[in-house]
């Protein structure tokens, strides 16, 4: 029975590493940002988490695009229908590049309306550092776009060593440069935003120029790149706009939350970037869990075999439960080393940003994998309108109803806005898990 699987065990490892260790980059790189702007001064820290809040919903949109292009890719491949496979990434090259452009200018023209939107009367010198960041990444979109595109070719074969290759060269590029600009060339937040500019630059022309080498197993051709190809749009579409919808409304309700919490200063608005920062340590395991999800599940519905997705499905929520369960045991056994590398906070800052990753790092043990590693199995098998829905109303009426309730009526601040977080995960993971044993999803594709 070993034989018929699609995936062994030592192909799924193949897969999963590579995707672990750029998820761990990205966060590490993060990390080192948060650290080094830190020694810019607190109104820097918000100022640029301040950004990154809107930023994250725009890189959410790329990401979903990603993702759609990935599920169709992996399907036509399961179903061994290869031309059908390179039309699609070059589809999807194009529309990341279309899109990329496009938020870039809204985000150049509107951005200090943004702030002022989300975010109401922050301190000047809050708005000053953000803004100066802002308009830097903001330019940087359209090639994270082609990157995330690029990355998601190398995925659906199952070959996440090139795009972690990739990844490593770019945030050395981000990490190198931070370094320098910051502590050598004193430029402030701009030394934060400018090597993000040039290293996201160079990941899109080097994946892009890889994916179109003739001996790739999936090769990006130019004829698919310049012909619109309207009923491949539509398909990948079909995947990608509601998970953009649901991630970018994610996205935007963080921001309406993190709005909130800066109505009580900026160091609850610090320790809040803080404690996002370090969550991202004890989630990076299942990040890529999800990502592997897309590509192995979306294979095995393309190949028509619902039993084989439902075994991957279960294996790889175990493997997640289990490895991001030990790393966030080993993010509380290590906290306050990790909260003090921001060496600029203060008492009250540091004791809040404790608090607060205490409570994430503990509930995700238990919730997190099924609240965002098991809906990319029913996104895999073309089920995005159920994963919408749930994940949008639990965001209303959860995260944004209680936090409201919680940070803003009864005044816990930010301690608030996490405790709905939590209560967002238990109606997620109650509503993904039900469908996984409902069987409802395995008749949500039809072979195209």
């Amino acid at each position: 029975m070993q034989q018929q699987r699609l995936f062994s065990n030592k192909t799924l490892v193949r897969l999963i590493i590579p995707l672990v260790i750029e998820q761990g980059l990205a966060v590490l790189v993060g990390m080192c940002d948060g650290v080094m702007v830190s020694s810019v001064g607190e109104a820097a820290i918000s100022g640029v988490s301040l950004v990154d809040m809107i930023n994250n919903v725009v890189l959410t949109l790329f990401a979903a695009l990603a993702t759609g292009g990935a599920v169709i890719t992996s399907q036509y491949l399961g179903a061994r229908q290869m031309e059908n496979a390179r039309r699609s990434i070059g589809q999807l090259v194009l529309m990341a590049g279309a899109f990329g452009f496009g938020a870039m200018g809204l985000c150049l023209a509107l951005g200090r309306g943004m702030m002022r939107l989300f975010f109401g009367s922050i301190a000047p010198d809050v708005m000053e550092a953000g803004m100066i960041y802002f308009r830097i990444t903001a330019i940087s979109f359209p090639f994270i776009a082609l990157y995330n595109a690029g990355a998601a070719i190398y995925r659906s074969v199952g070959n996440s060593k090139v795009s972690m290759k990739v990844s490593i060269g770019m945030n050395l590029i981000n990490v190198g440069g931070n370094a320098l600009c910051i502590y050598g060339l004193k430029m402030g937040v701009a030394g934060v935003a400018l090597p993000t500019l040039v290293s996201r630059m160079v990941a899109a022309a080097v994946i892009l120029f890889l994916a179109a080498r003739p001996d790739q197993t999936l090769c990006l051709q130019g004829k698919n790149l310049v012909h619109i190809q309207t009923g491949m749009m539509k398909h990948i579409l079909h995947i990608g706009v509601p998970s953009a919808f649901e991630n970018s409304l994610f996205q935007l309700g963080r921001v309406v939350v993190v709005s909130m919490i800066s109505l009580f200063g900026t160091c609850q608005t610090s320790a809040n970037a803080v404690a996002n920062n370090l969550d991202s340590l004890g989630v990076l395991i299942g990040q890529a869990m999800g990502l592997a999800m897309v590509t192995v599940v979306g294979q095995c519905i393309g190949a028509g075999d619902t039993d084989q997705a439902v075994y991957y499905t279960r294996k790889l929520m175990v493997w997640d439960y289990l490895f991001q369960g030990l790393s966030n045991l080993l993010i509380l056994g290590f906290l306050p080393q990790l909260v003090g590398l921001y060496g600029t906070l203060s008492p009250e800052t540091r004791e809040l940003s404790l608090l607060l990753v205490r409570i994430h790092v503990t509930s995700a043990i238990v919730l997190w994998p099924a609240s965002f590693v098991l809906p990319n199995a029913l996104r895999a098998s073309n089920d995005v309108r159920f994963t919408m829905v749930v994940s949008v109303a639990s965001m209303v009426i959860f995260r944004i109803g209680f936090s409201w309730v919680l940070c803003v009526q009864l005044g816990y601040g930010a301690v608030g806005v996490w405790i709905a977080m939590v209560i967002d995960w238990i109606c997620r993971t109650a509503f993904f898990v039900g469908r996984i044993i409902s069987g409802k999803w395995k008749t949500k594709y039809v072979a195209g």
